[in-house]
């Protein structure tokens, strides 16, 4: 028997996929954090913003009732019910160029975006 079948979470199941590099920089982030041991990735869709929705993703110890939680590249990630159905098949990666650097985030779902890029319809 495959040991593919005791992990919690199918990798079909997942809501958003976060690249190595967005994983690692968020792993980076975390480590200074006091309390790395017990926080987790949260991705959440909040009003606001100029095209109605704004993308959020901070780290937070709770766990709410019905998170999607998620393992990504060792990175835990919890997503709320509402905002899991805005977030399904996006994509957060991590670019440093000579732009800027900062996450980058692909929303198949987004009807509308704005330029700053933190905002959806």
């Amino acid at each position: 028997m495959s040991d593919a079948t005791a992990t919690p979470t199918n990798v079909q199941d997942q809501v958003i996929t976060l690249t190595e590099d967005a994983a690692t920089k968020v792993r980076e982030l975390m480590d200074r954090e006091e309390s790395s041991e017990t926080i987790a990735l949260r991705i959440a869709v909040q009003p606001g913003g100029c095209s109605g929705m704004r993308y959020a993703l901070f780290f937070d110890d709770r766990q709410l009732d019905g998170d999607r939680i998620d393992d990504a590249h060792g990175v835990p990630v919890r997503i709320d019910k509402m905002s899991a159905p805005y977030l399904r098949d996006t994509t957060i990666d991590w670019v440093d160029s000579l732009q800027g650097a900062g996450f980058s985030i692909s929303n198949p779902n987004a009807q509308n975006t704005c330029a700053c890029g933190d905002s959806f319809h």
